[in-house]
Formats: C-alpha cells, sequence, structure tokens
C-alpha cells in the first residue's frame, strides 16, 4: 500500500483530522489485538478513498467519513456496553466526528452503517458499502497478523 501521507490528494481531505488531539488519542487504544485504532481507521480511511477514487466516487466524503468511523475511546471487551457495542459505538462516533468537524450526509451513514452485517440496517450510500466492506477486511487482517507472520515465515523456510 503507498504510504498515505505521501497522497497529497488524501491529506488534504483528512490531514488536519488525523493531527486532531482526539483523534491521536485513537493511537493509544487497542483495536483488533494487534492494532491501534488510530492505525485501524487509517487503514480503512486510506484503502476506501482508493477504492472510491478509483469507481470515480465521492473519495473525499469516504476518506472523511472512513477515518471517523470507530471514533470513540473505551475497550469494547471492557465495557458494559460489549453486548451492544456493534450498534452503540458507531452513534458515539458519529457524535464525537461532530464535535470535530461538520459531516455531510454520506460520512454521517459511512459512521453510523459501518457495522451493517452486525447490524439491522444497511447502508444508504454507495461509499458507506465501500467503508463496511473495507473495515471488514482490515478487521481480518489486523487481527490475524501473528498468523500471517507464521504462514510467511513458513513459507520462506520451504523454498
Amino acid at each position: 500500500m503507498t504510504v498515505y501521507t505521501e497522497d497529497e490528494e488524501y491529506m488534504a481531505y483528512v490531514g488536519f483530522l488525523i493531527q486532531k488531539p482526539k483523534v491521536q488519542k485513537l493511537a493509544t487504544i487497542p483495536h483488533h489485538y494487534y492494532s491501534t485504532r488510530l492505525e485501524h481507521s487509517i487503514h480503512v480511511s486510506y484503502t476506501s478513498y482508493r477504492i472510491a477514487k478509483k469507481l470515480g466516487w465521492d473519495a473525499k466524503s469516504t476518506a472523511r467519513g472512513a477515518l471517523l468511523h470507530d471514533l470513540f475511546y473505551y475497550d469494547w471487551r471492557e465495557t458494559k456496553f460489549r453486548k451492544s457495542h456493534a450498534w452503540v459505538h458507531p452513534r458515539i462516533a458519529k457524535r464525537n466526528a461532530q464535535k470535530l468537524t461538520k459531516l455531510n450526509k454520506v460520512e454521517e451513514d459511512i459512521i453510523v452503517k459501518h457495522m451493517f452485517g452486525a447490524t439491522i440496517a444497511p447502508p444508504r450510500y454507495k461509499e458507506s458499502w465501500i467503508v463496511t466492506c473495507v473495515d471488514k477486511y482490515w478487521a481480518i487482517r489486523e487481527a490475524t497478523l501473528p498468523l500471517q507472520k507464521m504462514w510467511k515465515e513458513r513459507h520462506i523456510s520451504i523454498r
């Protein structure tokens, strides 16, 4: 993956958001066992942005909504919201995002609906579907990092 900081258009859309202390705080919160919430949010944001851009869709809203989709500050494994986390955290993230920046309807939908599959309401916009799918991809990829390393080392030692 291209280094996101070298992509001038992407950084013009989200660079100022990434620098905000409330977004930087995500770097201190574990997410999918082997990543922080900030790493995850940037992975989802940049990957989703590149897909939306390639398809000629709203890449700016996609990048912004995806970056802010998990803007909550608790470890869901250690909270009273554990059973309802999939429904609760997108609404908390939207509220937190609205304190940082003005959101458009696409960005709001991306944030609130990104847990489709674990929740009932489907995304309304095509950009929201991108983020929903990319979020699942990165969740799996991040949670399986030790397995990926093991498979890579095994493949190298077989050669």
